[in-house]
């Protein structure tokens, strides 16, 4: 274990300096890893355990998009590539990143295969910690971990082919062998994780419908929105209006952000710039720290879960989202978005 300082804050977090590859493959050299479901962190986990040297098949609902999708990154049917009751039986460590709905919907098929000494494994608290809505439960004889990649499937995989990691939480709900730990620090490092951080399933699914629904998307988004159509109404041009909200924030300043920290921005502005933005900032925060705490509190009480639920459940659904969807990319502001994006190269 390794200690991060915070401040005056010091956090205990697992590096691969510690807890190396190596020592992971030994762990898991027995195991059969069954990654189910192929869509958003499906094939970034597994093809980063196929390619550091795990023992895994995927597991996918035949003639779909996402198990086309397997076939094309390398996946052989019936060889490594399976029905997800054939990558079960097969299966010492089943991987379940089905969407939360498809968790739901193939908990009954799935189930049957988790007899004792096993590993159920998570990417997200979801259907642990509102049970009472998703009726999944797990067997009491079988460990159940969580490693939660902090960004998406697609950022997991890009970053591990650059030699890099990206970070990720662990947790442990249920250690029926005594080995849940290490396995999940295992399954952890063998995903590609940079480092690991200690959570709970509770934790981390209030974190991350906070995180989607708050900086992540939703306020993102909401924020991108009010400030483009503020400096349309007051007649800034299309490309002015969106190089100001968007590009110069993800093309430039982010990635410096990233690099260095938000404190660095600002030490490394314009007077003018700086003293704008620290004069604006408490406002912000105040304005918006309200909402996020109505936002965290309807997380915790599952109130936004119980809206996903009862959405993903309705027979209309999927044509509801795509008109919902279709909005967005409508906009002038995201087409905006397509013209900058294609004039960047030229």
């Amino acid at each position: 274990m390794a200690t991060l300082k915070f401040g005056e804050v010091e956090e205990t977090v697992v590096t691969r300096e510690e807890f190396s590859l190596e020592k992971a493959k030994n762990i898991l050299k027995n195991e059969t890893i069954a990654v189910l479901g192929y869509g958003v962190q499906g094939p970034g986990q597994a093809l980063n355990l196929r390619d550091n040297g795990f023992n895994v098949v995927v597991g996918q609902r035949k003639n779909s998009k996402s198990w086309d999708k397997a076939l094309a990154d390398g996946w052989v049917e019936n060889e490594s590539l399976f029905s997800l009751e054939d990558a079960c039986q097969r299966a010492t460590v089943v991987m379940y990143l089905l969407s939360d709905a498809g968790q739901i919907a193939a908990w009954d098929t799935v189930k049957p295969y988790l007899t004792a000494g096993k590993t159920l494994y998570f990417s997200h608290g979801f259907g642990i910690t509102y049970k009472e809505q998703t009726s999944i439960v797990p067997p009491t004889d079988i460990d159940v971990v969580l490693v939660a990649p902090k960004g998406s499937g697609t950022s997991l995989r890009r970053l591990f082919v650059e030699g890099k990691g990206l970070n990720s939480s662990f947790a442990v709900f249920q250690d029926a062998t005594g080995q849940a730990t290490d396995k999940a620090l295992s399954l952890g490092i063998g995903i590609g994780s940079g480092y690991l951080f200690e959570t709970n399933f509770k934790k981390e699914v209030f974190s991350d419908l906070t995180g989607e629904r708050g900086m992540l998307m939703g306020a993102l988004a909401g924020l991108f929105e009010a400030q483009y159509n503020v400096l349309r109404k007051n007649g800034h041009s299309p490309s002015e209006a969106f190089n100001e909200t968007v590009e110069e924030l993800t093309q430039s300043l982010m990635p410096l952000v990233a690099e260095n920290g938000m404190d660095w921005m600002f030490a490394n502005t314009s007077t003018t710039a700086q003293r704008g933005a620290l004069d604006w900032k408490n406002k912000f925060r105040d304005l918006n720290t309200p909402l996020f705490e109505e936002l965290y509190n309807d997380v915790a009480s599952g109130k936004e879960a119980s809206i996903v639920i009862e959405a993903n459940q309705k027979e209309n659904y999927r044509e509801s989202l795509e008109k919902e969807l279709a909005e967005i990319n409508a906009s002038e502001l995201w087409q905006a978005g397509k013209v900058v994006r294609q004039l960047r190269a030229k």
